[in-house]
């Protein structure tokens, strides 16, 4: 039987797919791929992801403002999320939290973003899908003071210190295709002694291609690539990785076949 993987990180919305969305959506369950989630970063892509969810039963949506748009969330922004966290078919807040990397927002607006946004999660009993690159104090520092919400660290960058209070809390953390380049840091590391039960996987389309296609753009049919990865750290047969992201995928959102 063909493994299926739940891709729980991918941005169809972004316009390297304008040329073959709808047909590459469209073909994901027949090529191995069971659930995607595609989180917005701001209201456009945040309506364009539950579009999808709506067209797509393999599709899910998560709604929220990135840090790169954090200048931009307002009360309107706040309203706009409580109302699309009434679909049915959006199943977190995300992708919100800290990028300290490019600074597209001001720190503090980021801040302020990220906390109202874990806020209004713990009130709609929504998980989170938090952003975070090179600001891993502080975005530590602020989740620690919401510790109803439950989340996923996306692409984790972090060491094992980090994730071993993460996963404490309850958190899981997500890994890309970076796992399978040459230089992947910490990441294997944090595999090795992390609880499988606690791990997902993800593309990140189009962006962090896993290789041999690094560089390329990246779309969920490559996620096999990075659970064989995945599967070799943590000592298990590919079959048995795809299983086990897929149900953790799948109790994470909140999705019952």
């Amino acid at each position: 039987m063909t493994p299926m993987y739940f891709d729980t990180h991918a941005h169809y919305d972004d316009r390297a797919f304008d040329g073959d969305r709808e047909a590459l959506l469209s073909t994901l369950p027949e090529n191995g791929i069971a659930y995607v989630m595609n989180p917005g970063v701001d209201e456009g892509s945040s309506r364009a992801a539950l579009d999808f969810a709506r067209r797509f039963a393999h599709v899910y949506a998560a709604v929220g403002w990135h840090p790169h748009e954090a200048k931009y969330f307002t009360a309107e922004s706040e309203a706009l999320l409580r109302a699309w966290a009434k679909e049915p078919k959006a199943r977190a807040i995300g992708e919100i939290g800290l990028d300290f990397h490019y600074d597209f927002s001001p720190r503090e607006a980021q801040r302020a973003a990220f906390v109202r946004q874990l806020e209004l999660a713990g009130e709609l009993n929504l998980p989170v899908i938090v952003h975070d690159r090179e600001s891993n104090g502080a975005c530590m520092e602020i989740v620690r003071a919401f510790p109803a919400v439950r989340g996923v660290f996306h692409s984790y960058s972090g060491g094992v210190e980090q994730a071993e209070e993460l996963i404490s809390m309850g958190w899981y953390l997500s890994f890309t295709g970076a796992l399978t380049f040459k230089n992947p840091r910490e990441a294997p590391e944090v595999l090795r002694r992390m609880p499988i039960e606690r791990l997902m996987l993800e593309t990140d389309s189009p962006y962090m291609a896993p290789a041999p296609r690094r560089g390329q753009r990246n779309d969920s049919t490559l996620l096999p690539l990075i659970a064989q990865r995945a599967a070799e750290l943590c000592g298990i047969g590919l079959e048995d990785m795809a299983r086990m992201t897929l149900d953790n995928g799948k109790v994470f959102f909140g999705i019952v076949d």
